[in-house]
């Protein structure tokens, strides 16, 4: 068995895309900073979207060349459309993740698209980035898996459908997102197990939030699973504008204690990565950090995996 897990800060993108109050560039970059002296070597930036839309967003043109300079870090960013992905590669992002909703409604009210436009924009932005002289890993994130606040139960059998259409499209890496949070443990069981059935190995992470408090029990039936990649943001924040209900991903150093109690190797620092927590609070005081390693201190009983 694998007992290394990667884990991807989402931080910077999610954790902030709703955030009340703006986070200054200057401080996105320190906070990045600190996350990858922490061991995270690999953290969403930023997104390419409509900052109209997404104001917090709007400068991650500008963030994306400085968290190019940080050694050893994988830059990730979020585009929803062919323009968002150029301008994210040719920003110098390594990789690429792009949002598929398996709800139709969600598709619509997030990227103004059905599920199906959505999927054929991929394959586009597949074939352009293959053209290019330099590669990027596109990871479709196929939203809404466990659920949506708009159209309500998702059928397991499409949620498979949509993962192969994303793989067809030509995808590296396939993840899970339970955009809003409904998720639970056996729901997540045969939901990896659906989608491993439909891609095989291309299947590669969740995307969790803690909606009903259920995030890390849901990443240990995906951990159980054979599930070895987990986005996580640190404090719990974020959540989707378009998807009324959605609250904050699962914590990143909570699911650092866990995973490293268990045994799986994160290579993460756990008091590095709580040391990145006051700056995050000081630039968003409106906001409320969670996680109970935070809160009730590193236990004595505490050892990182070897």
């Amino acid at each position: 068995m694998n007992q290394e897990v990667r884990l991807c800060e989402v931080g910077p993108r999610d954790g902030l895309q709703m955030a009340r109050g703006m986070m200054s560039a200057a401080d996105k970059l320190r906070w990045i900073r600190q996350l990858a002296e922490a061991g995270l070597r690999e953290i969403e930036v930023g997104s390419f979207v409509s900052p109209r839309l997404v104001p917090q967003m709007a400068d991650t043109g500008a963030i994306l060349p400085e968290a190019l300079k940080v050694e050893g870090l994988t830059v990730c960013a979020l585009a929803c459309n062919l323009k968002g992905a150029i301008a994210a590669y040719e920003a110098g992002a390594h990789v690429l993740s792009f949002p598929v909703s398996v709800s139709d409604t969600h598709s619509r009210a997030n990227v103004g698209k059905s599920t199906d436009a959505q999927l054929e924009a991929l394959a586009a932005i597949v074939d352009w980035v293959r053209a290019q002289g330099r590669p990027m890993r596109i990871d479709a994130a196929v939203a809404t898996a466990f659920g949506c606040s708009l159209e309500g139960a998702v059928p397991l059998p499409r949620v498979a459908r949509v993962a192969a259409a994303a793989a067809r499209a030509g995808a590296d890496e396939i993840a899970l997102a339970d955009t809003v949070g409904y998720a639970h443990p056996a729901q997540v069981r045969d939901a990896v197990r659906a989608a491993q059935d439909a891609v095989g190995a291309r299947l590669t992470k969740l995307h969790l939030h803690d909606t009903m408090g259920l995030g890390l029990a849901n990443a240990l039936a995906g951990l159980n699973e054979g599930i070895r990649s987990f986005d996580a943001c640190l404090g719990g924040l974020g959540g989707c504008p378009f998807a009324p209900g959605a609250s904050g991903n699962i914590v990143t150093e909570d699911l650092v204690f866990m995973l490293e109690s268990m045994g799986y190797g994160t290579g993460i620092d756990l008091p590095r990565l709580l040391a990145a927590r006051p700056l995050l609070a000081e630039a968003l005081p409106q906001e409320s950090l969670r996680s109970g390693v935070a809160a009730a201190g590193i236990p004595k009983t505490f050892r990182a995996a070897a």
